[in-house]
């Protein structure tokens, strides 16, 4: 391979190798290895530096903008409004975009305000202690015949007892027929005023005015859930997933007096038969209408029997029916934990 890779700069690497007997894919693989070693890239040529523009601003122009635009009558003025206000005042400095130039590369470009984008709201935290001190109610929609139609169902709802207080189905959703069903279901159970506290999201015509007037006039006090929260409102929203789940909740309803059968049903039933888990499995018309302790009393004489005939099968303690809770929060306040070393100091 030496003899042809000296040879073919004479004659050429085809007449050297068929002179030498050598093929030309054995010369050409083994070249790289047998040639010359190869040369060092070149150093990378820097671009020269820009010269700076003829129109460009001076370093003194430059700082008479910036001192221009921090003047306390700039500071929350964007640079287009600085624009036109020195114009009126017949002075020119530079274009408005040589004044976003400008901020920008002293990082000033940004929001130089906090904002408020939405006003702060206060966290409800609601307790009762009894029925009647606490309600909470809502608006939900029930499908009826035909696409896009609706049947609006009403409902108030006693926290402490989970007792429904009210319903009512209506063709629409208004801020009148809800003033008309608060009015009649306070009036119904008799509430006193001072005592009732109404508690509600804050739909529309949840913070209607009429709504809030009334409440007002019957001397109830009204809360509000903060917006996209719904655990400010957990119990009217439970309430309405036990009556969508229900195993005969139909896909639509014929009309609107289909809907007004059904929820007559299914309220009577909530109320007088079903054994909320909240409320130690007792019925909601136990709770609101006084008969708890009585109820209990009786599960405790039915468990005690069983106790005495079989104390065997009770193996940690003798038996206790599931109590009633005595107070229920919205949003029950956390106690503050125990203060750290710092803050002790």
């Amino acid at each position: 391979m030496d003899a042809v890779t000296h040879l073919a700069p004479t004659v050429g690497v085809v007449a050297a190798c068929e002179s030498l007997g050598v093929a030309r894919a054995s010369f050409y693989r083994q070249r790289p290895v047998l040639g010359p070693p190869l040369l060092p890239p070149p150093e990378p040529v820097l671009p020269a530096e820009r010269p700076a523009p003829a129109r460009a601003l001076s370093p003194a122009e430059r700082a008479s903008v910036l001192t221009v635009l921090h003047e306390e009558r700039f500071q929350d003025r964007s640079p287009a409004a600085v624009q036109a206000t020195l114009l009126d005042e017949g002075q020119y400095l530079c274009s408005t975009r040589t004044m976003y130039r400008i901020l920008e590369q002293e990082g000033e470009s940004r929001e130089r305000r906090d904002q408020l984008v939405h006003p702060p709201y206060q966290k409800p935290e609601l307790l009762a202690t009894a029925p009647n001190q606490l309600w909470s109610w809502d608006i939900t929609k029930l499908l009826g015949p035909a696409k896009w139609t609706y049947f609006y169902l009403y409902v108030i709802l006693d926290i402490f007892s989970r007792y429904v207080a009210g319903w009512m189905v209506a063709p629409k959703e208004s801020a009148d027929l809800a003033k008309q069903f608060i009015q009649e279901t306070i009036t119904k159970h008799q509430i006193p005023p001072g005592q009732l506290n109404i508690h509600a999201d804050r739909g529309k015509v949840m913070t209607s005015k009429p709504v809030a007037f009334l409440i007002a006039d019957l001397g109830a006090t009204k809360t509000h859930s903060r917006p996209y929260v719904s655990n400010d409102n957990p119990y009217s929203e439970s309430q309405f997933r036990t009556l969508k789940y229900r195993p005969e909740f139909p896909d639509r309803f014929g009309c609107i007096q289909d809907s007004r059968v059904f929820c007559q049903q299914f309220f009577q039933w909530y109320n007088e038969e079903h054994r909320h888990s909240g409320i130690g499995l007792l019925t909601p018309s136990m709770v609101h209408f006084g008969e708890a302790q009585s109820v209990l009393a009786h599960r405790q004489v039915v468990l005690d029997a069983a106790y005495q005939a079989h104390p065997d099968r009770f193996v940690r303690r003798p038996p206790k029916p599931l109590l009633l809770p005595s107070e229920v929060w919205i949003n029950k306040p956390v106690p503050p934990g125990p203060k750290t070393e710092e803050e002790t100091h």
